[in-house]
């Protein structure tokens, strides 16, 4: 029997042709919607850079318990010994800074002539200064008998210390103008000596500003043998200071601006690890704004701590003495641990007071004052202690003063202010009119130690959330920039 055939132009036949094109374009639709989720989320490829590839390799350590057999009296038998194969090792280190404590001139924008700074010659907030202070300030001196003003003019080879860096007898002490302290075997310091450790390196800068944690909020004695919990490179990987700051012919990398005004020599966490290490753009995209610092040491301080306030006009009085409250010889201080950094632009460098320059004894005088700002694309934000202090000035020619405190008519013996200032201007050659006040100071410290394990690092409500540690206000920021875009929006660029 034959069936009529069925018009194809009907729309009965249509369908019954085509009655699995719904699963097709369901099929089109679940594409177009899934594909770019799916190349939205999925993560990226780990960073192909090695961090450790950056880090140099230690040589085998060298005995030299057969090589240094004494006997030694001074330590400047020891390093004519040590000369005897390391010839110019101490040429070598007569040329760095750690041995002049001041750097070659350089030009700065905000000076009309080359700046020439180091610890000879500027001041501070803490010690105040080296000048008529030497044999005290020169204990952490990598060298013997520096108690003048001429000694880095006059010094030869045989005055450089070897085993302030390179002892690991435990046992090597320093003590006024840098000279061994009494009871110190020198025998067994030379036989010692190695490649630095934390404890060469720390002996002196963890005990900065009179002792342990006074001056940095991330560098003290809890460094010397650290878990990964309070610094993860330390405690973790058992990173030695040389590490980082590693040594071309004795000329030690790294840069504070507490004395430098300059960035030359500087390391940086890009020595080891990429610009742009994590997996997720998100996060990539702050390096360009953020230290790497700033959300990798979520806290200074974090065992000891640190000082953050010194008043030197409250000094001489004999009240109870305790080192983190009030001595005598220093006033009052106030301490504070585990603290949360101030965070401020930095774009590496930062203006500097120097001796003479005038002050407003009525307001802070910034003894060093990061350099850097919203609208500086070299700028980043970074932590900071600040450190706080009532200090000395001159009350006619308002300027800051450098008192004598160490040794004969010092501060600490006479406890005489006015003497003590006479007898520092004679060796800063400031005039010192005769009257002296107190005024405050601040100092920047920069936050690089005391780096925290990743999963410890900061997260994006710890800055941006109602309470976040960062006021976005006074980094120039019309609120955050969540909400308002990143510093090169135009509402920022406006501001």
């Amino acid at each position: 029997m034959n069936h009529p055939k069925s018009d194809p132009t009907s729309e009965t036949h249509w369908l019954r042709e085509f009655k699995y094109i719904w699963v097709i374009g369901l099929v089109a639709t679940a594409l177009i919607v899934i594909v770019p989720v799916v190349l939205a989320v999925r993560p990226e490829p780990a960073p192909t850079d090695d961090p450790w590839a950056g880090v140099p390799k230690a040589g085998p350590a060298t005995d030299h318990s057969a090589l240094l057999k004494g006997p030694f009296e001074t330590g400047s038998e020891v390093t004519l010994a040590c000369l005897n194969c390391h010839a110019d090792a101490a040429f070598e280190v007569m040329q760095t800074n750690h041995w002049t404590w001041q750097a070659p001139p350089v030009e700065v924008d905000w000076r009309a002539e080359p700046v020439s700074t180091g610890k000879a010659n500027v001041l501070n907030n803490f010690c105040i200064g080296i000048q008529s202070n030497w044999t005290g300030c020169t204990r952490c001196h990598a060298g013997y008998g520096w108690d003048g003003p001429d000694f880095i003019a006059t010094a030869t080879a045989e005055q450089v210390d070897c085993l302030v860096c390179h002892d690991q007898s435990g046992q090597y002490v320093k003590a006024s103008a840098g000279l061994p302290a009494e009871g110190v075997d020198l025998v067994l310091a030379a036989q010692s000596v190695g490649r630095p450790t934390r404890i060469n390196c720390g002996s002196c800068h963890f005990n900065g500003g009179g002792g342990d944690a006074v001056k940095h909020g991330d560098l003290d004695e809890t460094l010397y043998f650290p878990d990964e919990q309070l610094d993860v490179h330390m405690g973790r990987y058992d990173f030695q200071c040389v590490d980082c700051h590693r040594t071309d012919d004795h000329n030690i990398a790294g840069r504070s601006i507490s004395v430098s005004v300059d960035n030359a020599n500087q390391i940086y966490c890009t020595d080891c690890h990429s610009a742009t290490p994590h997996t997720d753009t998100r996060v990539n995209a702050h390096t360009d704004t953020v230290a790497c610092q700033t959300c990798h040491i979520p806290a200074a301080a974090r065992r000891e701590p640190t000082k953050m306030v010194w008043d030197w006009s409250a000094a001489g009085q004999d009240l109870p003495e305790d080192e983190h409250k009030y001595l005598k010889i220093k006033g009052s201080f106030i301490y504070e641990g585990n603290i949360v950094p101030s965070y401020d632009w930095y774009a590496g460098t930062a203006e500097r007071y120097l001796l003479g320059d005038p002050i407003d004894p009525s307001g802070v005088t910034k003894i060093n004052d990061p350099i850097g700002d919203i609208t500086d694309p070299q700028a980043k934000i970074w932590p900071f202690k600040i450190h706080t202090a009532r200090q000395i000035y001159d009350a006619v020619n308002n300027y800051l003063l450098v008192p004598k405190t160490v040794g004969e008519g010092g501060y600490w013996t006479m406890f005489d202010w006015d003497l003590a200032a006479q007898l520092g201007s004679e060796q800063t050659g400031l005039d010192y009119s005769g009257e002296y006040g107190f005024t405050e100071t601040v100092m920047y410290w920069p936050i690089t130690h005391m780096v925290a394990p990743a999963e410890q690092a900061l997260r994006c409500t710890d800055c941006h959330s109602a309470n976040g540690r960062l006021d976005w206000g006074a980094l120039g920021y019309p609120g955050d920039p969540m909400q308002w875009g990143g510093r090169d929006t135009s509402a920022v660029a406006s501001k």
